[in-house]
């Protein structure tokens, strides 16, 4: 059992019901109840069945949880809970449990955001992040590259997101395309395996020089490789679907990894850290290891378990904000589906923040 204080975090942002336990940037308990099964019939999240699924879930995981780490609800000093973004009725759902156990202990309650969750989780396997840093989240919903300070009491420095299609949602659409099962960016990973990356010559968007450097799109990466599946299937002939998902991969992997070593680069920063669901992609990593040890720069990715959406993630956020004596939230505190990330808290962390969750 830690003898530093202990956060519980919740996580129900999607698809995904987390809950984790932290202590002094130690992770003690990291339990994950999906409901990926129940929309995959329909190809993709639907929130109505997502809000339900966390209603079902948020007990028994915060149960399991707090059995994992030996722990009762008395033993907590804080929660924290994602806040923002993600869809509204899974947000409400984990912040009014949250809200409940916060009371039930008597300790502060912290309001999250679920970005800022990515990027603390890779402190949970390689320790306090260097300051500043880069940092890119891919995932389903995201794409963007950051430079990040102290990720608690400093503004965080967005420098570029996607225009449209997130990578993780291209590889979703695109599996569709392929006959490939939801969610996409796995079954495209393991159908590239067998495939050639050089099979097909899909586009590299954003990535001429008088682009924005740090923007990403995949909009029409998607629609470069539904056209190219439409013309072998006209012609009669059998989609070669290793080659297309092999080369759908290379070209998410060499725009995502191209534009965060751009902005190591131009801002002299020697660390990239890469988190989110689809840093557990083969080929981004890969990639993203070979073109930072050619760079000189050192490469941070957290452990595949800890990529996807976690409650540990927010656990460590809110581990962070109570060893840096921040200021809790209200429980009177909403959520804000489309929160933009400016401080790790959705709340105010010091006079200057004027934002309010």
């Amino acid at each position: 059992m830690s003898t530093g204080r202990i956060v519980l975090g919740i996580e129900s942002s999607c698809d995904e019901t987390g809950a984790g336990i932290v202590s002094e940037g130690r992770l003690l308990a990291h339990v994950v109840a999906s409901s990926m099964d129940e929309h995959a019939r329909f190809g993709g999240v639907v929130p109505e069945i997502a809000a339900r699924a966390h209603l079902q879930s948020f007990n028994p995981v915060v149960r399991e949880a707090l059995d994992q780490a030996g722990l009762r609800l008395s033993d907590l000093d804080a929660v924290a809970v994602t806040t923002g973004p993600g869809l509204s009725g899974a947000l409400q759902v984990g912040l009014a449990g949250a809200k409940g156990l916060a009371y039930a202990a008597g300790v502060p309650l912290y309001g999250v955001h679920h970005l800022a969750g990515h990027v603390a989780a890779d402190t949970l396997e390689h320790g306090p992040l260097p300051n500043p840093c880069v940092v890119l989240i891919v995932s389903g919903g995201h794409t963007s590259l950051l430079l990040v300070r102290d990720l608690v009491r400093d503004p965080i420095l967005h420098l570029g997101d996607t225009v449209d299609d997130a990578a993780g949602e291209c590889f979703d659409k695109v599996a569709r395309v392929f006959g490939l099962p939801y969610p996409g960016g796995p079954a495209i990973d393991r159908a590239a395996r067998e495939g050639n990356p050089c099979a097909v010559a899909f586009p590299r968007p954003l990535t001429g020089p008088r682009d924005d450097p740090y923007a990403f799109s995949f909009s029409g990466l998607k629609t470069a490789a539904a056209r190219w599946a439409e013309k072998h299937r006209l012609a009669g002939e059998e989609l070669p679907v290793a080659d297309g998902a092999a080369a759908l991969q290379e070209a998410v992997a060499d725009v995502l990894t191209r534009k965060a070593l751009a902005a190591c680069r131009a801002y002299g920063v020697s660390t990239l850290v890469v988190v989110g669901g689809v840093a557990a992609n083969s080929r981004v990593r890969a990639l993203a290891e070979e073109r930072c040890a050619a760079a000189g720069v050192e490469l941070r990715v957290p452990p595949l378990t800890l990529c996807t959406d976690n409650g540990a993630m927010i656990a460590a956020v809110g581990d962070l904000l109570v060893r840096a004596d921040a200021p809790p939230a209200r429980l009177s505190v909403s959520i804000d589906p489309s929160a933009p990330l400016e401080y790790a808290a959705l709340h105010p962390v010091a006079a200057s923040a004027a934002r309010v969750g």
